[in-house]
């Protein structure tokens, strides 16, 4: 074998083992619905260095995974899953069937009634504990509001406070 046929095949090799975290993800949620018998279409999209892998149907087949404690539990074994495969940590955001979004919509309802009290005179308003990525959704919103937010607690008790 020659030096170029070895170069060939190491670079054959390595592409074979850099699957990468959206492919690793989008198979382990596929080989998921498998063995539930359930249908779904999935869609990836990278926005910022993560990716946002979305599961959805045209029925309402997915309805038991698309609870809130499901959706956050499958994400953590997608993640896992990956970090298995590449030794890197994931960032990977799962979506099924629309679950996100209607999240989204809970957390705005959320900051709207933090800052209706903040507005009525509380100096504060505290949210209830979520995920590192709920919290920085808040952020956010509560930032288009031109009010100010920090994450406060520890662990399962990390919180939001909204302030003037």
């Amino acid at each position: 074998m020659t030096e170029q046929d070895t170069a060939a095949a190491v670079d054959t090799t390595e592409a074979e083992d850099a699957r990468d975290e959206a492919d690793i993800a989008a198979d382990y949620i596929e080989e998921l619905l498998d063995i539930c018998d359930l249908d779904g279409d999935l869609e990836i999209e990278e926005r910022g260095g993560r990716v946002y892998l979305s599961v959805t149907d045209d029925g309402e087949a997915l309805r038991v995974l698309s609870k809130p404690d499901t959706v956050t539990a499958l994400q953590e074994l997608t993640r896992i899953a990956v970090q298995a495969e590449t030794g890197e940590f994931s960032r990977l955001i799962l979506d099924v069937g629309g679950s996100r979004d209607a999240r989204a919509e809970e957390l705005q309802r959320l900051v709207d009634t933090a800052v209706e009290r903040i507005e009525a005179g509380s100096a504060t308003a505290a949210l209830p504990p979520m995920s590192s990525y709920e919290r920085k959704l808040v952020h956010d919103l509560v930032a288009e509001k031109g009010f100010h937010s920090e994450s406060e607690g520890e662990g399962r008790d990390r919180h939001t406070v909204v302030t003037r």
